[in-house]
């Protein structure tokens, strides 16, 4: 895979994070949305079926409706928590022995369909450390694969993405995807300082520059 723009590419997605209480606990959610040159109802068959998330994000097991538990395979699994066909999904996102939570909206827009996807997580000692890029980074990389499958019809072969998360021009998506989440932090209100000191530590990790003994983000994204 080669991304020949990476600020483009970059700029389909609009970028927000959010401060608030989620049961009473300081919470924060990362939102990305992009406009797909699609259906809402391809779109949400791309998102929710069993045969063709594996030909962009990852296999999936389990029970794909309102109350069943679903596993990807080698990350997140959790509790699919409200489902309605073809606009909003929304489930636990169970990985490392944590608890976030995803919530997606499709709607009609211009002939195309736009995708709104929120990720929330309390903020406890991993969001302090790492800030919004860890989860940021690994949903901008999911979006750039579901964008190319649903302009192309192949199916993202993983060993080739993950070689090019290696390359250069990888490293500088994943680079200035953190940025930009860096940017987002700030816009929500927090210090910049404080900000970037979390967005280096996650572009770092991405990178393959954090040392083995040091804390990872382990978003499962």
């Amino acid at each position: 895979m080669q991304i020949d723009d990476v600020a483009g590419v970059l700029g389909l997605v609009a970028r927000a994070v959010r401060n608030f209480e989620k049961d009473g606990k300081p919470a924060s959610a990362v939102t990305l949305t992009r406009l797909y040159d699609t259906s809402v109802d391809d779109l949400w068959d791309a998102l929710t079926s069993s045969e063709r998330l594996p030909r962009w994000f990852l296999p999936v097991e389990g029970d794909l409706r309102l109350g069943g538990r679903y596993q990807l395979r080698g990350n997140a699994g959790g509790t699919i928590t409200a489902c309605t066909p073809p606009t909003h999904f929304a489930a636990t996102w169970e990985f490392g022995g944590g608890t976030s939570w995803i919530d997606v909206k499709l709607a009609a827009e211009r002939g195309k369909a736009r995708l709104t996807l929120e990720h929330t997580a309390l903020i406890e000692d991993h969001w302090n450390q790492f800030g919004p890029g860890a989860v940021g980074i690994g949903w901008d990389l999911a979006l750039i694969g579901l964008g190319r499958y649903l302009a192309t019809g192949a199916s993202v072969d993983h060993a080739t993405a993950e070689a090019w998360m290696g390359s250069p021009n990888g490293k500088a998506f994943m680079r200035a995807s953190g940025e930009a989440w860096r940017m987002a932090h700030v816009a929500s209100g927090v210090e910049p300082a404080s900000a970037k000191e979390r967005s280096d530590r996650t572009i770092a990790f991405y990178l393959g520059e954090t040392p083995t003994d040091v804390a990872h983000p382990g978003t499962g994204t």
